[in-house]
């Protein structure tokens, strides 16, 4: 198990509240440590993917980047070498 490490946050009554709800009233998870475990993970993972999306955005308008692309495919696309 993964070490465990005692914090102290200033949140909202409104959060608080949320959070208890979740765990007890929801049973969304099996402690109120752990939906702030989920919800925390949740939103890393969504900006993770949205600076990914980005990322690829970017590289979608950039001429070399797409050529090398291009490249790779023909590469790839080579019938002959490929078994049937």
């Amino acid at each position: 198990m993964a070490s465990r490490t005692k914090r102290t946050y200033n949140l909202s009554e409104q959060t608080v509240s949320r959070v208890r709800e979740l765990a007890g009233r929801y049973e969304a998870a099996p402690s109120q440590d752990r939906v702030v475990e989920l919800a925390v993970e949740r939103l890393y993972r969504a900006v993770r993917d949205e600076q990914e999306a980005q990322a690829w955005a970017r590289a979608a308008e950039d001429p070399e980047f797409r050529a090398e692309v291009k490249q790779i495919a023909r590469d790839y696309d080579d019938r002959e070498s490929w078994p049937a």
